[in-house]
């Protein structure tokens, strides 16, 4: 091994420990959180969408517009470097909390809005004829097929929300993608630490996806047979 290699060796294995703690840190609970909070707001957001009453239909339709319509980047913008012009100051990780969480409650919405239409009229209408309420139906008979559809593009978005955690290094908070810059700019070896960087989302997303395909098989028990 040359002097080099072992150079490269010894800033690899230094460096990935504080990179992995700042993964655990700060991406893993930011990208749970923001999840969480957005996964209520999409669910919000669909029943408005589904709503009889026209102005939480229009809401709930302007909302979806304007995330879908622009930049997440720009998003975070505005609310971290943007509101403190009209005296709201947000720190950085209540910032990306908001900004990730709104993202997924407008696309999370869509998804799972679509999900609930794509269960049959037939079984609105056997819960019905059974004594059930709209709300009844729609709880026992018609969300947990829809969750089954839902699953795998609400899972897919989950790890997608995972990766866009890095743009919160814009917004100065110290994630996984920060903090490889940081450990850059101290030893000048930009392939490398970036190559790590990529590695332990890599890592995260590869127990995503595992987690993903048990829940995907479990909820088969809603599956039509």
């Amino acid at each position: 091994m040359n002097d080099r290699t072992a150079h490269l060796t010894d800033i690899f294995i230094d460096s990935f420990v504080p990179l992995l703690m700042a993964g655990i840190k700060f991406t893993i609970p930011l990208t749970i959180i923001s999840f969480i909070l957005g996964f209520v707001l999409a669910f919000l957001t669909a029943l408005a969408r589904l709503s009889r009453w026209s102005i939480l239909q229009r809401v709930a339709w302007f909302y979806v517009w304007i995330i879908r319509g622009t930049p997440l980047l720009v998003q975070l913008f505005i609310i971290f470097y943007g509101l403190p012009s009209i005296g709201v100051v947000i720190d950085a990780f209540t910032a990306a909390v908001i900004g990730f969480s709104i993202s997924v409650g407008a696309y999370g919405s869509e998804i799972m809005r679509a999900a609930i239409q794509s269960i049959a009229k037939g079984q609105w209408e056997a819960a019905y004829s059974v004594g059930m309420t709209r709300s009844q139906a729609l709880r026992r008979i018609v969300l947990p097929q829809a969750a089954r559809v839902s699953l795998p593009p609400l899972a897919n978005s989950f790890i997608s929300l995972l990766k866009d955690t890095s743009l919160a290094a814009t917004v100065t908070l110290t994630e996984l993608f920060q903090k490889g810059q940081q450990i850059t700019a101290v030893v000048y070896e930009p392939l490398l630490l970036y190559c790590e960087v990529a590695l332990i989302y890599l890592i995260f997303s590869t127990v995503l996806s595992a987690v993903q395909h048990q829940l995907e098989h479990r909820f088969d028990r809603y599956a039509a047979r």
